[in-house]
């Protein structure tokens, strides 16, 4: 199956989650990839490459990656080390079957696996976890606005 146009904002069998993270981040020096359970990820000078818990490995664009995780202290923003995550709602749907989604349009192909998690950053910005990972680090989304609250 492969999602090229899906907005879960309007998906019924989709709900808002928060992940709690602490991960190991080092800022890109050049251009490369990196190889995710999920796919190659590209990603630019600049850009944070993440170690999640389990070993898990990926690239956040830095702008993004800007706005979704702080250090730890006593570690400097822009240093590398130890970074958590903020509490920020993303929307999710486990897919039952395998499928593919790119991370943005004409991004990076990401290949998800019967019983992943198809995640929405924010229209036009996708993620694929895998089913025990999601259910290690992810809890619904309890804070003010309506459940399905697409990020924005």
């Amino acid at each position: 199956m492969d999602f090229e146009a899906i907005d879960l904002r309007h998906d019924a069998h989709a709900a808002c989650y928060v992940k709690d993270e602490t991960v190991e981040v080092v800022f890109a020096h050049g251009a490369g990839s990196i190889a995710s359970r999920e796919g190659a990820n590209l990603y630019n000078a600049g850009d944070a490459l993440l170690t999640g818990t389990g070993g898990d490995r990926w690239s956040v664009a830095r702008e993004r990656f800007d706005a979704r995780y702080r250090p730890l202290p006593p570690l400097q923003h822009g240093a590398d080390g130890a970074y958590r995550n903020l509490p920020l709602p993303v929307l999710a749907r486990q897919i039952a079957t395998a499928f593919t989604v790119r991370r943005r349009a004409g991004g990076d192909l990401l290949h998800g696996r019967a019983g992943d998690w198809l995640l929405q950053y924010a229209p036009g910005d996708w993620g694929i976890v895998a089913d025990a990972r999601f259910r290690q680090l992810y809890r619904p989304y309890q804070g003010a606005g309506p459940p399905t609250a697409p990020p924005a």
